[in-house]
């Protein structure tokens, strides 16, 4: 699919990922960059592919070592101008996963393009979305403002000294860090244009269109977080069912332990927000989580990690909590006993009602699917869990569309999943003291600061390309 969409680009081709491709979805980005310089033969002006992947704390993005593979056997006179960038703000960086051509095809969701997490053995279950229509313009515009990002830290003094001449693969301890490079050399120019709508053919409205609304964040980039709001806007309406696939929604922990790494803290607003619709307005709300720590492909628990610790009774007392919180002179324990029993339902991902593989391995779930009363449904990057990234999804608004993405992906997925015991509701009463939340940190303080900086270090993706290549260091 990633090959076939990137293969319609005429004029421009963003892709997104949280860092750069490896495997067989480095061999297909390879295939469609060269179907690109097939279609780009008798262009007027160079097609346009910017590249963007996070620059996570610990593992340099090397945008050096994809540009040389990627164009290894390009020929010189290939009619492309490539850009493959990286960026990190303090504990911000890229995290959505797109692929937006032309200001009209779309492939957006949670995939990563990791080859031993999705194509061998123990694989993760992940969502993703085809679209067709002028949300693509979003994508790319989203695409933007990181783009611009890169520019204006490179162009400063200190971007000047460290981001431009430090090779992208040196580690570099400094909070802020960005990366670009360019092909072909003193053709392209060191940043890429930004989009613009008037850049890409015109085309009229594909049949069958149903409203989307795009929701995004940039992280530390900016002040404001638009799709949190929108999440708790959605919760808010909702009158009858909320619906979640998600990893988790409690903080990182520490490694084989349900303790909060320190500053790690639940997602008060959209726990409130759940709580207000179970208690106020009587909503059901179901939830599929990853089973806790699981690691596809054969990797170690450093490499890949889908589920923070928590347990479906961690996540269910949290939200109960939420509902004494706010509601804290209307409740008693037998009408808190009686939502949890009624209204809210948590399981572990599962295969026709086993959350392990043949071998063993636990099940993991990266999706991020939010629904809304089976009208709206939102797929994205975003988790819920507390990770303050940049992140892009599509929110469709139309109940038709909803109830297809319910038959073909949640009902099947419930189905295989739910178990009631994975949420006893005693378990739920009996853990309500219980505080998840991470040791309290003040940055002010002495101190503070590096604790939340190694926590930081801690809860990032620690992911190196493993793959020996002693021709593009």
């Amino acid at each position: 699919k990633m090959l076939e969409i990137m293969g319609r680009t005429k004029v421009w081709c963003d892709i997104m990922s949280l860092t750069i491709p490896d495997g067989i979805f480095l061999d297909k980005l390879i295939e469609g960059l060269s179907t690109i310089v097939e279609n780009a033969k008798n262009a007027e002006k160079p097609v346009v592919i910017r590249i963007l992947v996070g620059n996570i704390i610990g593992a340099p993005a090397r945008c050096t070592y994809l540009v040389k593979k990627l164009t290894k056997n390009l020929s010189e006179d290939a009619n492309i101008h490539l850009w493959v960038g990286a960026w990190r703000k303090g504990v911000s960086w890229n995290h959505a996963k797109l692929i937006a051509v032309d200001g009209r095809y779309l492939l957006q969701g949670g995939h990563n393009l990791w080859d031993a997490h999705y194509l061998k053995n123990n694989p993760v279950h992940d969502l993703s979305m085809e679209m067709e229509g002028r949300i693509t313009h979003d994508g790319h515009l989203f695409a933007n403002s990181q783009w611009r990002y890169i520019r204006r830290k490179q162009l400063t003094r200190c971007g000047y000294v460290i981001d431009r001449f430090i090779p992208d693969a040196v580690l570099v301890p400094w909070k802020s860090r960005v990366t670009v490079t360019e092909y072909p050399v003193n053709k392209a120019s060191e940043f890429p244009p930004i989009y613009n709508a008037d850049l890409v053919p015109k085309y009229e409205k594909p049949s069958g269109s149903v409203p989307t609304l795009s929701l995004g964040r940039y992280g530390r980039l900016t002040f404001g977080r638009p799709s949190d709001d929108a999440f708790i806007a959605m919760f808010g309406s909702a009158k009858t069912i909320i619906r979640l696939s998600i990893q988790d929604l409690g903080p990182v922990c520490v490694p084989k332990t349900q303790i909060a790494l320190p500053g790690c803290t639940w997602p008060k607003p959209y726990l409130n927000a759940l709580a207000e619709a179970i208690w106020d307005r009587d909503v059901k709300v179901e939830i599929v989580v990853s089973n806790p720590g699981s690691v596809p492909g054969g990797l170690n628990p450093l490499e890949a990690n889908y589920g923070n610790g928590w347990s479906c009774v961690d996540c269910a007392a949290e939200i109960i909590k939420r509902i004494q919180k706010e509601f804290k002179n209307n409740v008693d324990d037998v009408a808190l006993r009686t939502k949890v029993e009624n209204n809210l339902r948590i399981c572990y991902i599962r295969h026709a009602g086993k959350n392990v593989y043949d071998d063993g391995k636990s099940i993991g779930n990266h999706s991020k699917f939010l629904c809304i009363d089976n009208i709206a449904s939102y797929t994205g990057s975003q988790n819920l869990y507390v990770c303050d990234l940049a992140e892009w999804g599509v929110l469709i608004d139309d109940k038709s569309e909803t109830e297809k993405i319910l038959e073909d992906y949640w009902n099947p997925l419930w189905e295989a999943s739910f178990i009631e015991t994975d949420c006893d509701v005693q378990k739920v009463m009996d853990s309500l003291q219980i505080n998840r939340d991470g040791e309290p940190v003040n940055k002010f303080l002495p101190g503070g600061k590096k604790k939340l900086d190694d926590a930081a270090k801690m809860a990032s993706v620690r992911r190196v390309l493993v793959e020996e290549d002693t021709t593009f260091p």
